[in-house]
């Protein structure tokens, strides 16, 4: 049984301009299953469908066609049940400004009739980096320490299910390596988690899974593994003085000064190079990398079709 189950998922939106009874497909038959005990990934571009699909997942957003299922548990049909297997850490900063760490904590317990509890609360708080910062009130804390605090109470109920909606968005170092140290500790205890991020380095390194999204439809599935086999075998990486002719930087990723071009082989290594020197940009540093996840992705997303190959949804 699968941990997380969506089966065609569709879900619309009325427009506010447009003619009468229009609509916009923000999930557009989405079907996909995590395993049990799976670090799965979920990417895509802003405004893809990643925070609705996981909005119908928490029951926040009911699904226009299709169902999602926790563990078995219809998340309409069951919702009690669906939402007890979950833990859903959210994009947003939401918080209760009159009380502190340890009072959140206790009554979001409370929410899942768990009694008890201070002794996994202790855990989380010291796992979490909060634990000086357990008598503080919510409204005293930085948005770091807020973010630690909302993963906190996703997991106060010990579920089986994780859910992290972008949780190193906008935080420091220190926190995403507090976070991960747990939760993969979490994952290998066989916890499943579901992870969307923008940190793609971050979906690399963790997720056995991977599912890409845009606009509202999966474009890619498979394991991060054979994902990364359909990138470009090498990438030319070369910081520069000055800027690139418009035709080269259509080739290229170019982050500041770090330019990136895919590359097959030696003998288009060696045109990318000449290309650039014939343009008189000046070079600094050049090295020849491994494409990477990043490099996948833009290639999924520019190529704006669904890939038979990647998007068989293997399920093992």
């Amino acid at each position: 049984m699968p941990a997380i189950s969506f089966k065609s998922v569709t879900r619309h939106y009325p427009l506010a301009r447009g003619p009468k009874g229009s609509s916009f497909a923000a999930l557009d038959d989405v079907s996909l299953d995590v395993e049990e005990g799976e670090f799965f990934g979920l990417l895509g571009p802003n405004g893809a469908g990643k925070t609705t699909l996981i909005s119908v997942l928490a029951g926040l957003v009911r699904a226009s066609r299709g169902s999602v299922s926790v563990l078995g548990h219809d998340v309409q049909a069951d919702y009690a049940q669906a939402r007890q297997l979950l833990g859903v850490v959210p994009q947003e900063l939401v918080f209760d400004p009159f009380f502190n760490v340890r009072e959140t904590l206790r009554i979001q317990s409370g929410y899942f009739g768990v009694k008890n509890n201070d002794a996994w609360i202790d855990e989380l708080l010291e796992s979490l980096g909060l634990t000086d910062k357990a008598s503080a009130n919510m409204r005293q804390l930085s948005g770091g320490m807020k973010r630690r605090v909302l993963v906190a109470q996703a997991l106060v109920h010990k579920p089986p299910v994780i859910v992290l909606d972008e949780p190193t968005a906008g935080v420091d170092v220190e926190l995403r390596q507090t976070l991960w140290q747990f939760v993969a500790r979490l994952n290998r205890e066989g916890h499943t988690v579901l992870l969307t991020t923008h940190y793609l380095e971050e979906a690399e390194a963790l997720c056995g899974r991977i599912a890409m999204l845009k606009s509202g439809r999966v474009v890619a599935l498979d394991r991060t593994s054979e994902l990364l086999k359909t990138a470009s075998s090498h990438v030319l990486r070369m910081k520069i003085e000055g800027q690139l002719p418009a035709d080269l930087a259509a080739q290229a990723r170019v982050t500041g000064r770090i330019v990136q071009f895919p590359a097959h082989d030696a003998r288009e290594i060696e045109s990318y190079l000449a290309a650039v020197r014939e343009a008189g940009v000046i070079v600094d540093d050049v090295e020849i990398t491994k494409a990477d996840l990043e490099d996948v992705f833009l290639q999924v997303m520019q190529s704006g079709t669904k890939r038979g190959a990647v998007v068989a949804a293997k399920q093992a």
